[in-house]
């Protein structure tokens, strides 16, 4: 990218920035200077941009910037090492369906399962349309991806999370279960979690970051008395800003930890976000309306959440039943077996 500086002119931020021995200035629309920096950045990548538009390569290291330090950003890093080699160098604007299947295809025949393509072909749709919205680009391409899969629908019995509990040896392996139980919430945000989003006053947990990044199913949730317990034993022995911590630092991961408590337990297969679809499901269960359950999982469309937990609510189509009913009751004569034919 080429160097740009910012400066002040009028009251007003402006980008300035040399071309062909001379200096070039755009005043810019920001309040604030960081606000400017994206701008500039954004302004400078279309000045840049080659004739047939900005290129997919451009747009993903510019998507990444944005993201900053979150985990998407993390996430396009390693993506991109499989996209861009293959369509990097197209024309944003012009990435076709015919090129969507190019590298569908490709990526199957190097062995990739579906569920593999379909996340880099998301990450692709993603940034063309953040280059949208931006005005980076005027529109964003369709991006084909595989068809979605089938759902997974596994859930943990309460004895099965007792024993997957029991079987994390790793304190913070244990802190993450009961978060991912008590909050129902995702794993990426409770990673990400600090302890300026955890009120023990008020026993209340802000998942959100802030008014910007991802807020998937990132819900502001109340703490239980067993969370309660376990935070704060652990706000008493941290020594970082995060909930979630090893050696004083971040984790970036629990696969392994996870996993080896899966294994110990004597458990079924299961992912982290199998605990918080088990959450939804002991929620439902226990008869809590889905409006509070789609709300505590972070839906915002209520809908969805029906259509997932509904079969587990106690009075789920009774009523439905109820209506079935005959006058009185019907007794049915068991049939009679026949006898064994004589040889």
């Amino acid at each position: 990218m080429r160097d740009y500086r910012l400066g002040r002119l009028n009251g007003r931020w402006v980008v300035m920035w040399d071309e062909d021995g001379k200096r070039r200035r755009f005043r810019l629309s920001a309040d604030t200077r960081k606000e400017a920096e994206r701008e500039a950045r954004d302004k400078i990548l279309t000045i840049q941009a080659p004739a047939a538009g900005m290129t997919v390569a451009q747009i993903w290291h510019a998507y990444k910037a944005e993201m900053g330090e979150r985990r998407q950003a993390s996430k396009l890093d390693q993506v991109g090492r499989n996209v861009l080699p293959e369509l990097g160098h197209l024309s944003a604007e012009a990435v076709s369906p015919d090129d969507c299947r190019a590298y569908v295809a490709g990526r199957r025949e190097e062995g990739r399962k579906d569920a593999t393509i379909r996340t880099e072909m998301g990450c692709l749709r993603a940034a063309v349309l953040w280059a949208e919205r931006a005005k980076l680009i005027k529109k964003a391409p369709a991006i084909e991806m595989p068809p979605a899969g089938q759902p997974r629908e596994r859930y943990l019995s309460r004895d099965e999370f007792a024993a997957l509990l029991a079987g994390a040896q790793d304190p913070h392996i244990r802190l993450a279960l009961l978060l991912m139980l008590t909050t129902a919430g995702r794993i990426g945000a409770l990673l990400e979690l600090e302890w300026r989003q955890v009120d023990l006053d008020r026993r209340i947990i802000r998942l959100a970051k802030g008014e910007i990044g991802p807020k998937k199913g990132r819900a502001t949730v109340p703490i239980n008395d067993t969370l309660m317990a376990a935070l704060t034993a652990a706000r008493e022995a941290a020594v970082s800003d995060y909930v979630i911590e090893w050696g004083g630092r971040p984790v970036g991961s629990i696969k392994t930890g996870f996993n080896a408590a899966v294994t110990r337990a004597g458990i079924e297969h299961c992912t982290p976000h199998d605990i918080r679809r088990t959450a939804g499901r002991f929620m439902v269960e226990n008869g809590v309306p889905i409006e509070e359950v789609a709300q505590f999982l972070g839906h915002t469309n209520p809908a969805v959440t029906r259509s997932t937990y509904a079969k587990f609510s106690p009075e789920f189509l009774r009523q439905a039943a109820g209506s079935l009913e005959l006058a009185g009751p019907v007794l049915v004569q068991r049939t009679r077996k026949r006898p064994a034919k004589k040889p």
